[in-house]
Formats: structure tokens, C-alpha cells, sequence
């Protein structure tokens, strides 16, 4: 089995690019389809005023290791067909909300193209989805007609579908270089340093690599092709409590290129890092539910204001009717103090020190990227848009995403919380005593690692948020030691929330990451400075009922 393993390892070194200009046959292939099936449709009764392909080549290079033996090394090629197409004009088309439906946008259409450079073969492929196409669009576009005549008038009377000037642009041809041999090697060693802690669950390292390659071309004259990369490291581990609970931790790096990633030596000592920490959970008191001042670190304020801020201000969402639609009529109001902005940046490549996970040049609707600032001296001025159109604001932004094989909604790219005033983070935890003092509580909360959460933005649901904290500690108003306590969870409603937000600290802390929602997962980041919040609630979270394992793990004590 040895032997078969490491075959595969030298089969799978990997140095791939794809051809990015204009004669590409892949490109030729779309724009020829999407010429004749234009021109031919516009001469049924009910022709399409609009179509876009959007043609996604991705090379993903997976390694796992978890005690010191490989689980996956593969390589994997794929070639997504999607398409937009579009029946009615841009006033009023066939991705009109049904009221009293789901509410979906995702109404476009897509398909796996055989990996091959034959135009004639992909043509036939893209042929065929179109037709699929057009026939959908004609029988949604007539429901959507009977659903406006039966329901009230519309809350938003905007057009569906905004008007945007053509792009034409062709990006460097990026190549991604990955040895999965030496890869392999190396998480196999690292993951083995594992194997002497018996309190370790189970545990993982990891290696994703993508090289994207998108084509976009639509009837309006845009040319579009764009090049991703980037390469995640990812750590994980558990810890068991005597009372059946869960400790999870995570350590992840990001990068474009392998080059930025870490040498072993950091790795190592995150790997052992991580260990004593979860050791620490493990004798950590549980703790009770609260409601009192904390102070969230850089990277969990990122997470915290993606979840309860980032998905209220996606421009399509202010459009459904089924959408609790926070912030559409706060323009110009206060809704955080004079001293926050927030903004989104997709063209920042950067900060402090860390490569963003939510860098692109165009949108995919072929949009030009653009930094969109949606709250200035805590005033919220706009929010994030795609070509769905809401009141006020008629037209893109650069923030129409998804996912290959799903329908664009307006997603979030990096968001960014600035700070114009700050103190120092160790006056930052005396504030929080003496907030926690002026409350006559015995302690305030830090958060220190969050691992995400989820929001409900629906009108039907509590507009609510759940934060899961990883690491969480107390820090007490008469100086004793902070303490490590473990199982709570952080919740909430965000206006209230937002309100209580008092200071800020001088640092600076990124989360990259992915976020999935109805477009599918798309890379995104999180930065913000460390934040001192007067009020905020905790739960307590579920736990597992199981007991430990009876026997230790048979690895204990071994090094492969």
C-alpha cells in the first residue's frame, strides 16, 4: 500500500495554467453559441433581451493528513457551465420575485462542459443548456406575470435587472505550482506530532489549493477573463470534557501563492499550542449564561460584524419581500458610534500582513470590483450591490457572487471595520473591568477565537445572531487571573447590539474564510480591530451526552 501511496504522490506534482486569451477555444467555443443563439432566439414571439456565459475552469489540489498517515491526496479538474438568461426587459423579467413562492433568485441555469479544447463538441454542450434555458425562462416569466396581477402592489418598484456599460478584460495567465509528493511528506510528519497527546479526539492538517480560470462574455459586450489563486494550511483538533462536550479548535493560513505559507517550525508550534489549550478546556469550568461587557479580539469582531451586519446590507435582500430588511430605511442614521467605519473592499489584496480571501477584479457579472463603504462615523450610508436593483440604488457595485453552479446574489467580499479612534488593548481590558465595575457584575468576557456563526435575516424568524465561541475567557474586576471557561455561545439582535458597542482597541485581526448562503460558498475576509461592547448575552450551548472512550487511542505514544 506504501508503495501504491507514494506513486501516486509523484503523479500528482502539479504545475497547470490555462490559456487566457481570446483565440482560447474554450472562449471561441462560448462566444460563437452565444452569437447564434441570441441572434436566432430573438425571432420567437417571446426573445431573450439578455444571456450571459460564464465558463469556470478549477484545478483543486486536496492533501489530508490526521496521526501521522495520509487520508486524501488527489488532484481534481472540473469545468462548470453556467448561464443567465433573461426574457421581458430589464424593467420587469423572468427573475421577478413570486411573492408567496420561496422568494429564490437563483434562477440560473448550469452544467459540467467535458474538459476538451473541440469547439464543436462544446458548442453542442452550451447549446443544449441554452435551450434548457429558454424554455424556463419563458414558463417563469408568465408565473411571474400572474403572481403580480393576484398579489398587492410591491413594496420596491425598482427594475430587476440594472443597465451596465461592457467590460472587456483579459487577465495575467496565473499558474499554481503544487509538489503533493514533498506536500504529503510534510503533513504526514506534522500531523504525527499528534499522536503523543492522549487527550487529542481526533485531529487533522490540511492542504486546499485552487487555480480558478473564469470566462464571462454576455450580449452586451463584455469580455471578461479572470484568474484566482490561493493555498489554506488548516489545523484541526478535539478535545472531550469528562461531561461529554466538544472542544474544538482550529489554526488556519491563507495565502495566493505556496510561498506565503509557513515553514514547519510555526506549524509546530500552533500544532502545540493548540494542544495545551485544548488541555486547558478540558479542566475548564463550564460557564453560565450572562449578560454583561466584553471584549471581542480582532478576528472574532470580524466574524461577529460579517454574520450580523455584512448579510443585512446585501442590496438583493432588501428587495424580498420575506426579508426582515434591517437597515433599508437607516440611510443617513446613526447605527454605530461616530468613531466606526465599515467598508468592503474586494481590491485590497492585503492587510496587516495577511493575504485577503476576498480579493477579485470583476464580479460574476462581469462588474469591475469596488470598494463600497456602508457605514461612515457610524452612519450607514448604502448597502452592497449586484444588477438587482432596490430603491435608491439602481445599479451594481461589484458585489454580485456565487459559486460555480449557482444563481449571483449580492454577497460580501472583505469587510473591513476602521477605527479612527483607539486605545491601546491593554487599556482596552481596564476599560473592560471598570465597565464590568460600573455594572456591578464580578467579571467582564473576552472572546478570543470564534469559529463562525449564523443570522437569521427572514421576517418570519426572530431577527437574531449566534456567535460560536471556541476560546472565551473571564476577567475579573479585582485583577485575580483571567479564567478559561468554555461552553457558551454568543447571541443576540443586532441593533441592540451594535448600539452597545463603546470603544476600540489599536490592533488589528483578519479572518479569512468561506461564507455559504443561497449563491453557494464564496471566499470572503473579516478584519477589524479588537471592539469593548457594555452589553452583550451569553447561552450556554449543547453538549453531547456520550462519555469518553473507554480506552485510550492505540496511537498514543507512537511517531510514524
Amino acid at each position: 500500500m506504501t508503495k501504491i501511496i507514494n506513486l501516486l504522490f509523484i503523479l500528482c506534482i502539479t504545475a497547470y495554467a490555462v490559456n487566457a486569451q481570446e483565440d482560447n477555444p474554450v472562449f471561441k467555443a462560448a462566444e460563437q453559441e452565444l452569437t447564434r443563439s441570441f441572434k436566432e432566439l430573438s425571432t420567437q414571439e417571446m426573445p431573450p433581451y439578455f444571456i450571459s456565459y460564464t465558463i469556470t475552469d478549477k484545478k483543486a489540489t486536496n492533501i489530508s493528513a490526521g496521526n501521522g498517515l495520509i487520508d486524501v491526496c488527489r488532484v481534481q479538474d472540473s469545468r462548470i457551465f453556467d448561464l443567465d438568461l433573461r426574457t421581458g426587459n430589464y424593467l420587469f423579467d423572468n427573475s421577478h420575485i413570486i411573492r408567496g413562492n420561496d422568494g429564490s433568485m437563483a434562477y440560473m441555469q448550469y452544467a459540467e462542459l467535458p474538459m476538451t479544447n473541440d469547439i464543436a463538441a462544446l458548442r453542442n454542450h452550451i447549446w443544449i443548456q441554452t435551450d434548457r434555458a429558454y424554455k424556463a425562462a419563458i414558463e417563469r416569466y408568465e408565473k411571474a406575470r400572474s403572481n403580480k396581477a393576484v398579489k398587492v402592489a410591491e413594496e420596491d418598484s425598482s427594475a430587476d435587472f440594472s443597465k451596465e456599460k461592457a467590460s472587456t478584460y483579459f487577465g495575467e495567465v496565473k499558474q499554481l505550482s503544487i509538489d503533493t509528493a514533498a506536500w504529503a511528506k510534510r503533513l504526514r510528519k506534522l500531523s504525527a506530532r499528534f499522536n503523543a497527546y492522549p487527550d487529542i479526539y481526533n485531529s487533522s492538517l490540511s492542504l486546499n489549493g485552487n487555480l480558478e480560470h473564469r470566462i464571462y462574455i454576455n450580449t452586451e459586450g463584455s469580455k471578461i477573463s479572470t484568474y484566482a489563486t490561493g493555498v489554506r494550511i488548516m489545523i484541526s483538533a478535539n478535545a472531550k470534557a469528562e461531561d461529554g462536550m466538544t472542544l474544538p479548535l482550529f489554526k488556519d493560513w491563507f495565502a495566493y501563492d505556496v510561498s506565503g505559507l509557513p515553514q514547519d517550525a510555526e506549524i509546530e508550534k500552533a500544532i502545540d499550542d493548540m494542544v495545551k489549550l485544548l488541555e486547558a478546556l478540558k479542566a475548564a469550568p463550564l460557564a453560565t449564561t450572562y449578560s454583561g461587557p466584553c471584549i471581542l479580539t480582532g478576528e472574532a469582531a470580524g466574524v461577529f460584524f460579517h454574520e450580523i451586519f455584512g448579510h443585512r446590507v446585501e442590496g438583493h435582500r432588501q428587495k424580498d419581500p420575506n426579508s426582515a430588511q434591517t437597515f433599508k430605511q437607516s440611510i443617513g442614521q446613526k447605527i454605530l458610534p461616530d468613531f466606526l467605519n465599515v467598508y468592503f473592499d474586494p481590491t485590497k489584496k492585503s492587510l496587516a500582513g495577511h493575504d485577503l480571501h476576498g480579493y477579485y477584479q470583476y464580479d460574476e457579472e462581469g462588474i469591475l470590483g469596488q470598494k463600497v463603504t456602508t457605514v461612515e462615523n457610524g452612519k450607514f450610508i448604502g448597502f452592497l450591490m449586484n444588477r438587482c436593483p432596490i430603491d435608491g440604488f439602481p445599479v451594481s457595485n461589484g458585489h454580485g457572487r456565487k459559486a460555480p453552479g449557482y444563481g449571483v446574489v449580492t454577497r460580501q467580499s472583505n469587510l473591513i471595520v476602521e477605527a479612527t479612534k483607539t486605545i491601546p488593548v491593554a487599556k482596552l481590558r481596564d476599560s473592560l473591568r471598570n465597565e464590568a465595575r460600573r455594572q456591578g457584575k464580578e467579571y467582564g468576557l473576552i472572546f478570543e477565537q470564534v469559529s463562525g456563526g449564523f443570522t437569521f435575516t427572514g421576517r418570519q424568524v426572530p431577527n437574531s445572531f449566534n456567535v460560536t465561541p471556541l476560546v472565551v475567557y473571564k476577567v475579573y474586576v479585582d485583577g485575580r487571573p483571567d479564567e478559561l471557561v468554555r461552553g457558551v455561545d454568543l447571541i443576540g439582535t443586532p441593533l441592540s447590539t451594535f448600539a452597545n458597542v463603546i470603544a476600540a482597541g489599536d490592533d488589528y485581526g483578519v479572518f479569512n474564510g468561506v461564507c455559504g448562503a443561497e449563491s453557494g460558498p464564496v471566499p470572503v475576509s473579516a478584519s477589524s480591530p479588537s471592539l469593548l461592547v457594555s452589553k452583550i448575552e451569553v447561552q450556554k450551548k449543547m453538549k453531547s451526552q456520550a462519555k469518553l472512550p473507554l480506552l485510550p487511542p492505540p496511537s498514543v505514544g507512537k511517531n510514524p
